[in-house]
């Protein structure tokens, strides 16, 4: 690990000046704008198409694509796109391709009602969420490959500028949707939602418009590697037959990103960071998953946890979002990652103090502005660090490869809140202790491996 001097506070500051972070903010930005789509949006217009609350809830099921879209990211790194690829790049190609599928299914919504046809609308909807989680797989690789490798200060500084423009996106994308819909309602259209889908469109026409400035870097480093990993990889393959070649192909796409990563940190280094990787933000997940239900039990009001939990907690969120980048780049990824951690058990004993206490709201909001500062921390951290370990031959395998790995450490042990609540008998104060303890195994993995890790800070 690579250790610079210690930047002062207006060092730090000054690397969010970089004219590089507004292209960074534009890629967070669209990134966030499609889950307006399939999930607010889509929501309502269920809704007052008179839908159940039951058919509304399975229809989230589509999000369930961003868990998995690992699966398809070697193909990001390795298929070019024709016409597209030789003409704006082979990132922006991809991003670009995602976009139009987007627009065509909004198109395609505009024409179609729920009460008359809900599988065609969930099934465009899945089409967006597959489209959708394949260009963040694409835009995290482009927002990596805005930063040099060696340049460990700005990729912290563009984790932060990344979480806030998905905010962005997402936040300001959602008022859009809504003021036009409600406009519209209000104009005395019955088809409000699927006029509003088509302006929708115009927002994803400007983003690829704006696109373009987004410089790609040139590919060639990646195919020459991608062509020394097909040569090695035949030169183990005997005689020749009508498979040698498939096999080669499917082996350099999805098994050299694999390699390289192990290759590159040592065995025991890799399997240490991505055991790190997968437990980190479980606590903070279990929290998260059982949050609401607990404001609900110990008596506050919808309004209540809207004001505190949703309206604050976006201002704070983007707010110590920045602070948390200033931090990291000030302290360094890894001590940012060890603050964070205790940062986020510390913030989960204040629920516990909450839940042992009468009814404050005072006390209620400085526990969501607390948890909102660890929650922001450790997501710049952590962006940060994945962003900063992958091998840029393989950018966007990698990074959705260790990215995965992190939310199906929250989604599959978060999944047991509810029944770790129930065998506790409701015994709020001993759950909130117990998501404070579970960061601790994976900070004891980052401390064994904190001289090891080779990343440039």
């Amino acid at each position: 690990m690579q250790i610079e001097k210690k930047y002062s506070f207006s060092d730090a500051f000054a690397i969010y000046m970089d004219t590089r972070m507004l292209k960074i903010l534009l890629i967070g930005s669209i990134s966030g704008f499609p889950w307006v789509l399939i999930g607010s949006s889509l929501s309502l217009w269920l809704k007052e198409d008179g839908l159940s609350r039951s058919t509304i809830g399975w229809a989230g099921l589509i999000f369930a694509v961003y868990a998995f879209n690992y699966l398809w990211a070697p193909l990001i790194d390795r298929v070019r796109i024709p016409f597209l690829t030789r003409k704006i790049g082979h990132r922006r190609g991809w991003i670009v391709l995602m976009q139009m599928f987007i627009i065509f299914s909004l198109i395609a919504w505009s024409f179609i009602s729920p009460i008359e046809n809900l599988f065609s609308v969930i099934s465009i909807g899945l089409i967006i969420a597959i489209a959708s989680a394949t260009q963040d797989i694409t835009l995290d690789a482009l927002r990596i490959e805005q930063i040099n490798e060696n340049e460990g200060k700005v990729m912290q500084a563009g984790a932060a500028i990344s979480v806030v423009g998905w905010w962005t996106g997402y936040k300001l994308g959602g008022v859009l949707s809504l003021a036009v819909a409600d406009y519209l309602q209000a104009l005395g259209f019955n088809n409000y939602w699927q006029i509003t889908f088509l302006v929708l469109c115009l927002v994803i026409v400007i983003f690829n418009i704006l696109l373009l400035l987004i410089n790609e870097n040139k590919s060639s480093e990646r195919l020459e590697t991608q062509k020394r990993n097909d040569l090695i990889i035949e030169k183990k393959f005997g005689k020749q037959s009508v498979f040698k070649k498939p096999i080669i192909w499917i082996t350099s796409t999805v098994i050299s990103p694999i390699i390289s990563f192990f290759k590159k940190n040592g065995f025991k280094v890799a399997l240490a960071i991505l055991s790190f990787v997968f437990l980190f933000k479980i606590g903070e997940a279990f929290l998260g998953r059982m949050s609401v239900i607990f404001y609900k039990e110990i008596g506050f009001t919808k309004s209540d946890i809207a004001i505190y939990s949703k309206g604050l907690g976006w201002i704070s969120t983007v707010i110590f979002t920045l602070i948390g980048g200033l931090f990291a780049i000030r302290s360094g990824v890894i001590k940012a990652m060890f603050v964070s951690g205790i940062l986020m058990a510390s913030t989960n004993l204040l629920f516990s103090v909450l839940a042992w206490s009468e009814k404050s709201e005072l006390l209620f909001a400085i526990a969501v502005i607390f948890d909102d500062m660890a929650a922001a921390f450790a997501t710049v951290a952590f962006v940060a660090f994945i962003s900063m370990l992958v091998d840029r031959n393989y950018t966007a395998t990698q990074y959705a490869l260790l990215a995965s790995i992190g939310t199906a450490g929250r989604t599959l042990m978060a999944s047991s809140s509810g029944a770790l609540v129930d065998w506790l008998n409701g015994d709020w104060g001993i759950f909130f202790i117990l998501t404070a303890l579970m960061v601790i195994p994976s900070l004891v993995f980052l401390y064994l491996i904190k001289e090891k890790i080779k990343i440039y800070e």
